[in-house]
């Protein structure tokens, strides 16, 4: 079945609905590139339109389009490579794009970019978009993520989320289009339950109606979607408002390493607590330190739920009531290269699977670690980190080896010259202004497919993050070695 998110995806500007103050601004910031020759980044929640608004812009200006995912494809080179000759008006090949009108350059995940583990990519960006002598645009779901030096290089236009009263109409014109009868109950239902999050609106609504002619209440069975928290709303709830049960709960919605919330925490708390609050709280965070550090010297992983009840229950017991107004949270300055190979490796596993972090970090990391353990057998280890383009940091926390050893330097070796194989095989396309190619395995996206015009907003720009579950046992550092036939080698590629 088509999704309908990709067949309905609006075609021009004019169709965009929720967002109209942004539209606009996008569009003028479009008209008058060649005058201030400004990137500009659109940030919002995930699902608010943000990518569909950049090629509905593409149409409505004539450009062509080429789209890197930062997230994906962060190093320095590559992007200086690829999306730098793209953004200087030239095709892979070398030659010039020619009197067809400018190409649009297209960010996506462009707050992801931060640390070191990016291995010089957020420089290169910011590079990019001041150098660039084509339009720019940078999507980000967090625009204070993104580096001081990027931001104020490009032009910010927020994108809202979608409010309950705009994706109603939406989903009644889908469902004409579609030629599906509904109960305006039904449709409300479904508008409530996903209101800021048009995209999650869209699949619900196509989920509800497979199969049938009709849509009742009774056919909605979808409740309120779980959603992954951003760090700074964590900072919130555990700082200032919500209750140790619920902080618990929001811990497990984000995105971030139990490693690296109580950086974010123990950084930000003394701006919102102070005298004995502040000392409970800095208690908490020991133990929290402390049960990273079993962490990290065994490896075993399921000690992180300890972690996780010091840094979110036991900080917001500290709090005396609640906390108000708005306190500017600024990113932990010191971070560690264990937890910079940590975050690279669960984003990475996360974007080749399309799964959150949170289900990352939960449920395919523990099975990489047990699979490769010590670096063994040798041919899956090189594989996998091909697969998520690990260097020496992220091979040596997967498999628990030794960042400096002779064994983990070969592997990235024979990694990296596979990946090149790879990439020489199919970057001939990766590039080219056009439909997105399902054979395309470079990782890096081409243009969006533009769908006929319908009042719809969609972007790829969500995380499937939101996990809940529980932390599961992760093995010890006996774990089994596996067969070079290991089944299930086909996951990593």
């Amino acid at each position: 079945m088509v999704d309908w998110t990709e067949k309905y995806r609006p075609a021009t500007l004019s169709e965009i609905r929720g967002n109209d103050k942004a539209r606009d601004t996008l569009k003028s910031w479009a008209e008058t590139w060649d005058d201030h020759g400004e990137a500009a980044v659109l940030h919002g929640s995930p699902g608010v339109g943000k990518t569909s608004a950049a090629h509905a812009l593409a149409n409505d200006m004539g450009w062509k389009t080429v789209e890197l995912n930062a997230s994906d494809q962060r190093t320095a080179d590559v992007i200086e490579r690829l999306a730098g000759r793209a953004a200087q008006n030239a095709t892979l090949g070398g030659s010039a794009a020619g009197t067809g009108g400018r190409q649009l350059v297209i960010v996506d995940e462009a707050d992801n970019l931060h640390g070191t583990y990016d291995r010089g990519g957020a420089r290169a960006l910011t590079d990019l978009v001041k150098k660039s002598s084509q339009p720019v645009v940078l999507l980000a779901n967090e625009f204070y993520e993104m580096s001081r030096g990027l931001r104020n290089a490009c032009e910010e236009i927020e994108f809202r989320d979608v409010g309950a009263r705009s994706i109603r109409p939406v989903l009644r014109d889908l469902c004409r289009r579609e030629g599906v009868e509904f109960e305006d109950e039904a449709l409300e239902r479904i508008a409530e339950n996903d209101a800021g999050d048009l995209r999650s609106a869209i699949r619900d609504l196509q989920a509800a109606a497979e199969g049938r002619d009709r849509i009742t209440v009774e056919d909605v069975v979808t409740g309120e979607r779980d959603r992954s928290m951003g760090v700074f709303e964590f900072l919130d709830a555990v700082l200032k408002e919500e209750s140790p049960e619920a902080v618990m709960r929001s811990a497990y919605a984000t995105d971030e390493t139990p490693d690296d919330l109580t950086k974010w925490v123990a950084h930000n708390a003394p701006k919102v607590y102070e005298g004995r609050e502040l000392a409970r709280a800095y208690e908490h965070l020991a133990n929290a330190d402390r049960w990273l550090g079993r962490v990290r010297a065994s490896q075993n992983y399921a000690y992180w739920r300890y972690a996780t009840d010091n840094v979110a229950a036991g900080v917001a017991a500290a709090r005396d009531g609640t906390k108000g107004g708005w306190t500017r949270f600024g990113r932990p300055q010191f971070w560690t290269n264990r937890s910079d190979a940590a975050t690279a490796v669960v984003r990475a596993v996360a974007t080749a699977h399309g799964t959150g972090l949170a289900t990352a970090r939960r449920e395919l990391l523990p099975f990489l670690q047990t699979f490769t353990h010590h670096c063994k057998p040798r041919e899956l280890t090189v594989q996998m980190a091909a697969a998520y383009d690990l260097d020496e940091a992220g091979v040596a926390f997967v498999t628990g080896s030794g960042e400096s050893t002779n064994k983990v330097a070969s592997i990235v070796t024979d990694a990296q010259e596979r990946r090149a194989e790879e990439l020489s095989e199919h970057a001939g396309q990766a590039f080219v202004p056009g439909p997105a190619r399902e054979d395309d395995k470079s990782g890096i996206e081409s243009a969006a497919v533009t769908g006929e015009g319908a009042p719809v907003t969609e972007g790829d720009d969500s995380d499937a993050g939101g996990d809940t579950t529980a932390d599961t046992d992760v093995p010890a550092d006996d774990g089994p070695e596996a067969d070079d036939g290991q089944a299930g080698l086909s996951d990593f590629m």
